[in-house]
């Protein structure tokens, strides 16, 4: 997750996009704006388990030219305890631990990264056809510092909280997947610094485990 935070992140709900009317030149005509679909059913099981996510591979987070890359991460949380990990018209979220970063590198040579992460972070599952899984990161609640020749501070979701969407896959050990996934940033600093970057992808996968009983999976269905 670092960390599901099940899940950088963690409520990893989404926010859906609004459907403006359609205006062909040359025609009078106007379609109207499409209602938003409705969001379905979602359990997540075991009721009441907690989880961990570990990240398998590598996290990486990119602004502008610069790419810092994680080889450790992880977070943890504690699945919703019955009826709360049920919601009949959209996600179930729970709370989880920051994630956490570390072993990180960049793309710049002689400059380092260290990834320090804080406040409330949660994850969110939407059952559907791929499963979604959202972490909400926090306000500033993810920095990411560089040294050396070029001496960087990303801040992610620098004036309000942010949400960032994955793909869960039900398995043993469930997982989730995130794919230069977008989340707004601020940077500061002098010569070598993306300072016009106003967005940062992030992409890693993590596993996700039952840490109250390894013998079962942490499972979303409808």
């Amino acid at each position: 997750m670092a960390t599901l935070t099940t899940r950088k992140a963690l409520s990893l709900g989404t926010g859906l996009a609004a459907v403006g009317a359609l205006v062909f030149a040359g025609s009078t005509a106007t379609a109207a704006p499409a209602a938003p679909a409705l969001a379905g059913s979602t359990t997540v099981t075991p009721a009441g388990h907690g989880f961990k996510a570990t990240l398998s591979g590598k996290a990486t987070f990119k602004a502008g030219t610069v790419t810092v890359t994680c080889s450790v991460s992880s977070s943890t949380g504690t699945v919703p305890a019955a009826p709360g990990n049920h919601n009949a018209a959209g996600p179930v979220s729970s709370a989880i631990t920051p994630p956490t970063f570390s072993s990180c590198t960049t793309s710049m040579p002689g400059v380092s990264a260290t990834v320090t992460t804080s406040g409330a972070w949660t994850v969110s599952m939407q059952h559907g056809s791929p499963v979604v899984a959202s972490f909400a990161v926090p306000t500033g609640g993810l920095v990411v510092k560089t040294s050396g020749i070029a001496s960087c501070t990303v801040t992610a979701a620098p004036t309000a909280p942010a949400t960032t969407s994955g793909t869960w896959t039900n398995g043993a050990p469930s997982s989730l997947a995130f794919s230069n996934a977008q989340v707004p940033v601020k940077v500061v600093g002098g010569f070598g610094c993306p300072t016009s970057a106003t967005s940062s992808s992030f992409s890693a996968t993590y596993l996700v485990t039952d840490t109250t009983d390894p013998a079962q999976q942490i499972t979303v269905t409808g």
